[in-house]
């Protein structure tokens, strides 16, 4: 039986008598990249600093590789590398300087060579010599993901690793990502950049609220509840929309040379065509777009409030 990368297991988290999280339970596999989505506040920070040891675990029990992140917390520490959402630097220290350190915080020699990829990978060569305060934004955010690798940790958790950055820095993180996670790292990933989990991430679980309110194959969940799209264009304008396109929301736009219309994952584009010829419409052109994983994300989170809403009343 394989050893779960991370088991997490009716994990809770209160401050001041309000839930966090909220009983969730999950596990990641080694060699994952693993996605952690969910709207602002819905506890995905928290869980992070859980699985981190920065926040007391209420209730519920975190293991990385079967170690125990709180009786064997010297271990999971050494385990796990974290980037956080909040940019985090010692102001006055040297990239160069902080880096040739941190790895002693986890009791790990400093080895030249790795240390001399991160900076080369991630772009750090030309500014090694200036202080943290002096560094831009993107240039920080640069370091912290070196910072989170400069131990060589098993299991990397990225908590909003691109927010605020340029394109430049966005290509050259994930395709390192994708390199460190070949070579057998494990990811933890939460971004509100939806595009990324679903190009990155083989399994995705969505929290709300502090529960999880999803979690699947980021290609399942798609095919589950995903929609789509079709475009219509008309070589002769429709006064109105035909009852029999109601089904699919359909709607009239572009002086009538344009039906906007919605399949649910049960209906077919197949269907959908038999019926535009059997009511005689002349098609110039129709275009399809499956929905992507924001859509789908909306989607459930959107549900999940109006059920906590019925349930509130």
């Amino acid at each position: 039986m394989t050893m779960s990368a991370l088991s997490i297991e009716n994990l809770s988290k209160c401050y001041d008598g309000k839930p966090a999280v909220n009983d969730i339970s999950f596990t990641i596999e080694p060699g994952e990249i693993f996605g952690l989505l969910g709207p602002n506040g819905a506890g995905k920070s928290t869980t992070i600093n859980m699985i981190g040891g920065v926040t007391r675990i209420d209730t519920g029990r975190i293991t990385v590789f079967g170690h125990d992140n709180r009786r064997d917390y010297r271990t999971t520490r050494r385990m796990v590398g974290v980037m956080h959402q909040e940019i985090v630097i010692d102001n006055f220290f040297t990239i160069d300087q902080a880096l040739k350190f941190h790895a002693g915080y986890y009791g790990f020699p400093d080895d030249p060579t790795w240390r001399a990829m991160l900076i080369e990978r991630l772009g750090l060569g030309d500014h090694l010599h200036k202080v943290m305060i002096k560094l831009s934004g993107g240039m920080k955010r640069r370091f912290m993901i070196a910072k989170a690798l400069i131990h060589k940790p098993q299991l990397l958790i990225l908590d909003e690793p691109t927010a605020g950055v340029d394109v430049e820095l966005r290509l050259t993180l994930w395709d390192f990502v994708r390199e460190i996670n070949r070579q057998g790292t494990t990811i933890l990933l939460t971004t509100h950049y939806l595009e990324e989990a679903e190009q990155m991430c083989g399994r995705v679980a969505i929290m709300n609220h502090g529960d999880i309110i999803a979690l699947e194959e980021t290609a399942a969940l798609l095919q589950r509840l995903g929609t789509q799209r079709v475009i219509a264009r008309l070589t002769t304008p429709l006064a109105q929309l035909p009852e029999a396109l109601l089904p699919y929301q359909a709607v009239l736009s572009m002086e009538g040379t344009q039906i906007d219309l919605v399949l649910s994952p049960e209906q077919t584009s197949g269907e959908l065509l038999r019926t535009l010829c059997q009511l005689g419409l002349e098609l110039a052109d129709l275009e399809t777009r499956r929905a992507n994983l924001e859509e789908v994300f909306l989607q459930i989170t959107q549900q999940a409030d109006t059920a906590t809403g019925r349930r509130a009343s």
